[in-house]
């Protein structure tokens, strides 16, 4: 909600400057976005009036003006723009003025002919973004009289953030009442008398569905001149309000909408067939927005009809076949309340988000209705002119929202803000909020105004005496309270540990949406069921994620688009999955790597990172387990993979996760260049660790024997090393694998593997006979097992 500080003291002036009102606003829960000055600064400009307009002697787009600004004698302006006209009244920049953008203007001479200052357009005075010629003033409007200073430029724009729940403060007036009610100080609302109607002409309106819709209210307005232009200072309150003007019409409903919070709609009367109708849409039928758009309307929303076809989506948008143009001679003003529950989520299903939409989701004032209908009327009738006929109200009683009397307790009160406040206070507070207050034996019965849709329970009624009387006023209290410490198990997998491991190998953190693409999903996931969102962002982040992978690839994407080619990034958080109990929430870490293994350097020559470049950082997480050999790496498949560069990760018989080297059709899908690898882990599975046991360390010295062994391509490292510990017993401390080969001088089909044996005892020296013999049974079982034999 923008608003402008200058109209919001017409209803309210409190003896506050404009920070300070800024700050009561946040602190009564109106949080203040942004506090920006109404105009850009410029000085030097006067209202001048137009004497004459002649044709530039040598330059076809030129105008020679005679121009009076209240000097001792007119000056002579050249301007270009086609609008100049004689008898206008103008803004003009005299000679030594500044406009925006430290813009100075001088005596200038133009194709020969001098010019003695610049008329200005509304863009040249930072009024526009751009604009199609000088900016005509009212005839009533000063002659030599300062513009900034008569438009009351010296404003500031004030820009709230108001939460879902306070949708009453979507007006000017509901923003003045708190206001006013924060600084004890008097409300001056805008006077609202009811117009008298000039003919009895009514357009009928049948409720169709009103438990949607309980309250509609329309008038028809006849004989408007539809060359009639909204007045200026309208337009600049609009402006101010963060709506462009756009035609009288138009603009009186969203002036309407600024000033009270009531969306209205004005329709061109003679493009209505018959009657209103409100009701809901027919599957597939469609309607041609305001916005150019063509939108195939569903069975579950509210649509205004006539007796042939929609002419609006309720609450969100009208349609452009009967729209106001400027033709139109005879309208039909509406005004209606939409329940909140009927219209909340349409706007965005449909790719739309209106000012109205964001109102009546959050819920217009029930009450409102026939007030803003005079209001608009009023203003319509001293802009455009025309005959009003009566106001037609239909309303189904039975499904209009009723205040539900809540009962607040002086104790509960005290005990919610650890306050005690005089009963006089509650109640002078509560009553200037707007609501109906009664004693009763333990506190009060306290009605709420129509317009707050939040006030519900008890402790809202509390929430509000507080931020009124002030939460800086509230003392500070330390509640004390028994509580049992108990501090986490030495053996759980710690979460931050395994995300600063990361770091510290080079990774970087990211925070992605828990609501990602679907067609990502599908590619990264296919087939797997997802969660859709009722009301997303938009369709781009329309499902729950069920993996980390789909968030990291597109972070991937947008680094490689700016020329990051090393990119080393993990993230941890919720997935969504089904599952046999249904939806469930797995908590989970994962990480991608792309681009080089080092950072650029001078030292080494860049290479490329690969599967066990990953594999090691995996592995880095999963000693924190302390039981790292219970992890296994298995080959596996998954369709977002590459088939030859897969492994699950195994932990006794049950997955913990993938890794794997992203499938090269899907990483040109994405448009991501190089080898781009993934990993990603379920956390519950790591939890249960083991603890360290001291083991004494052997005081007889190590033997190390190295043996080269040939085995089939088929055989892993992993099965090599099962033999040789099962073989070895005891005896042997470490393994280390430190060669394969394969090519020149190894039969095809077969691979070379050079281990280093650490043989070690814990009682005695070992003599090279024990050595002998231990090696001599781990080539035995070599042999047997795996069909190994010593390389030559």
């Amino acid at each position: 909600m923008r608003f402008s500080e200058a109209w919001l003291r017409e209803w309210v002036n409190p003896p506050v400057d404009t920070q300070r009102l800024a700050d009561q606003l946040s602190m009564a829960g109106l949080e203040v976005d942004a506090v920006e000055p109404a105009a850009p600064v410029f000085s030097g400009v006067k209202i001048g009036h137009v004497l004459s307009v002649e044709p530039h002697p040598d330059a076809a787009k030129l105008r020679v003006c005679s121009v009076d600004v209240g000097e001792d004698a007119p000056l002579q302006i050249i301007c270009g723009a086609a609008n100049v006209a004689a008898d206008m009244k103008v803004p003009v920049a005299t000679i030594g003025a500044c406009l925006p953008g430290d813009f100075k203007i001088k005596r200038a001479k133009l194709r020969g002919v001098e010019s003695f200052g610049m008329i200005c357009s509304a863009s040249e005075l930072g009024l526009a973004e751009s604009s199609d010629g000088i900016l005509p003033l009212p005839a009533d409007a000063p002659l030599g009289e300062d513009f900034r200073a008569w438009l009351a430029l010296d404003d500031q724009c004030i820009e709230v953030d108001l939460t879902p729940d306070r949708g009453d403060c979507l007006g000017l007036a509901g923003l003045a009442r708190e206001v006013a009610v924060i600084n004890r100080v008097p409300l001056t609302p805008v006077s609202i008398e009811p117009v008298a109607p000039a003919s009895d002409e009514r357009f009928p309106v049948r409720l169709q569905a009103p438990e949607a819709c309980p309250r509609y209210v329309c008038r028809v307005i006849r004989g408007i001149d539809p060359s009639a232009s909204t007045p200026l200072w309208m337009r600049e309150r609009l402006r101010r309000g963060g709506i462009r003007a756009i035609s009288p019409v138009v603009d009186v409903t969203n002036y309407v909408l600024l000033e009270l919070g009531q969306p209205m709609h004005g329709f061109d009367l003679s493009k209505l067939a018959g009657e209103i109708r409100v009701r809901m849409a027919s599957e597939g039928e469609t309607l041609a927005l305001l916005n150019g758009e063509q939108a195939t309307l569903r069975a579950d929303t509210l649509v205004i009809a006539d007796a042939e076809r929609p002419v609006a989506l309720a609450g969100i948008m009208g349609g452009a076949e009967s729209g106001v143009g400027d033709e139109t001679r005879d309208i039909l003003l509406e005004s209606a309340f939409f329940a909140p529950l009927a219209v909340s989520g349409k706007a965005r299903s449909y790719g739309l988000h209106t000012d109205s939409s964001h109102r009546f989701e959050r819920g217009v004032d029930p009450e409102l209705q026939v007030r803003a209908i005079e209001r608009a009327t009023r203003l319509l009738l001293d802009i455009v002119g025309g005959q009003p006929g009566p106001v037609c109200e239909v309303s189904a009683a039975e499904h209009l929202p009723r205040p539900t009397p809540l009962h607040l307790r002086a104790e509960r009160v005290a005990r919610i803000l650890g306050l005690q406040l005089p009963n006089a206070t509650i109640e002078d507070i509560l009553e200037r909020l707007g609501m109906a207050v009664e004693r009763c034996d333990d506190g009060w019965q306290v009605t709420p105004p129509s317009a707050r849709f939040d006030l519900v329970q008890e402790v809202d009624l509390i929430a509000d005496i507080g931020r009124i009387h002030g939460y800086d006023l509230i003392p500070i209290s330390h509640a004390s309270s028994a509580s049992a410490t108990q501090s986490d198990s030495e053996t759980r997998f710690e979460l931050d540990r395994a995300r600063l491991a990361l770091v510290d190998r080079g990774f970087q953190e990211v925070i992605t949406y828990s609501f990602v693409s679907p067609e990502i999903q599908e590619l990264v996931e296919p087939g797997i069921e997802t969660l859709k969102l009722a009301n997303p962002i938009s369709a781009e982040l329309s499902v729950m994620r069920t993996s980390l992978w789909p968030g990291l690839l597109q972070t991937a994407v947008y680094n490689q688009a700016r020329q990051m080619e090393r990119v080393r990034i993990f993230e941890s958080g919720l997935r969504f999955r089904f599952g046999p109990e249904g939806l469930t929430q797995t908590p989970g870490i994962a990480g991608l790597v792309v681009g080089d293994r080092l950072p650029e350097q001078w030292s080494q020559k860049g290479q490329g990172v690969d599967f066990f470049d990953l594999k090691a950082d995996v592995e880095a997480l999963l000693t924190q387990t302390g039981a790292s050999a219970s992890f296994r790496f298995v080959p596996a498949e998954h369709p977002a993979l590459h088939p030859g560069q897969t492994a699950r990760i195994e932990r006794d018989g049950r997955t913990v996760g993938l890794i794997g080297m992203l499938h090269p059709a899907l990483a040109a899908r994405l448009d991501l260049t190089g080898d781009l690898f993934l990993f990603e882990l379920d956390l519950a599975p790591l939890t249960p660790g083991v603890l360290p046991r001291y083991a004494k360390i052997s005081r007889y010295p190590g033997i190390r024997r190295d043996l080269a062994i040939l085995v089939d391509q088929g055989v892993s490292y992993e099965a090599v090393e099962q033999c040789i510990r099962s073989a070895a017993s005891d005896l042997l401390r470490d393994l280390i694998l430190f060669d394969v080969y394969t090519g020149q001088n190894i039969e095809t089909g077969r691979k070379s593997l050079a281990l280093g044996l650490i043989l070690q005892s814990s009682s005695q020296t070992l003599t090279d006979e024990i050595i002998d013999t231990t090696v001599g049974r781990i080539l035995e079982r070599l042999t047997a097992e795996l069909d190994a034999r010593l390389r030559d």
